[in-house]
């Protein structure tokens, strides 16, 4: 079996790129930086880009996480991808609902947001619900355990942990888009004014409700597909 150096790159590439594709479009960090900034209004430029930061660690460690350990970690607790898909699709469809029904310029609900988002609090808001679900939900978290679960081979195990390396470099890649994404998303923001910012800001949270809308249906449509085939 060749293990070659260009071989071994060659595998490198192809899982990283594999990675990719099929987490970015999902993740999707563009559609999310507005609620980034709609949830960090409180925050000062210096703590929004600690945060920004922070939220792109999380985001990469966690897609490490179901790269590595998530199959074998939904297998111990007995719980399936079906059912993963159907819970974090109700908290994502929960807060993008709140989001579109919020009142428009509404200074308690400013205020609210400052308090829950000072420096204090910041650490833990940065994974719920920043990170998790608004930035690495359900569907991202499924992805990647399936791309996970599809980068060993029995051919080699030096082959093996080349395309767990490439796949976990795609984590870091996508960590680092999310961090500059959300570090510099007030500033694209900026241009579109007062005005644009909420037409722009409830547009996507009727995005946002209708991807939780959508995971709840991936989810409870692979379930009701194994009760039929089960009864049958």
């Amino acid at each position: 079996m060749d293990l070659s150096p260009p071989f071994l790159l060659a595998a490198f590439g192809k899982s990283l790129l594999f990675a990719l594709a099929g987490v970015l479009p999902i993740i999707n960090p563009l559609a999310s930086a507005p609620v980034f900034v709609d949830f960090t209004r409180g925050l000062s430029d210096d703590g929004r880009a600690r945060l920004a930061r922070r939220i792109g660690k999380n985001a990469a460690l966690l897609l490490a996480g179901a790269m590595l350990i998530g199959s074998y970690l939904l297998n111990f607790f007995g719980v399936s991808l079906p059912v993963v898909r159907v819970a974090g699709g109700m908290v994502v469809a929960s807060i993008a609902w709140r989001m579109l029904h919020a009142q428009q310029g509404a200074s308690d609900d400013t205020t609210q947001m400052a308090q829950s988002l000072n420096e204090d609090r910041v650490r833990i808001k940065a994974f719920y619900p920043l990170t998790f679900p608004l930035t690495c939900g359900p569907g991202s978290i499924a992805v990647a355990i399936a791309i996970g679960a599809s980068l060993h081979t029995k051919r080699s195990v030096t082959e093996t942990m080349t395309n767990i390396a490439g796949g976990l470099a795609a984590a870091l890649l996508l960590g680092m888009l999310v961090a500059l994404t959300f570090r510099y998303a007030s500033r694209l923001l900026q241009r579109l004014g007062e005005t644009g910012q909420i037409v722009f800001l409830r547009l996507m949270a009727f995005m946002l409700l209708c991807v939780g809308v959508e995971i709840i249906w991936d989810g409870a449509r692979a379930l009701l597909i194994g009760i039929m085939a089960t009864g049958g």
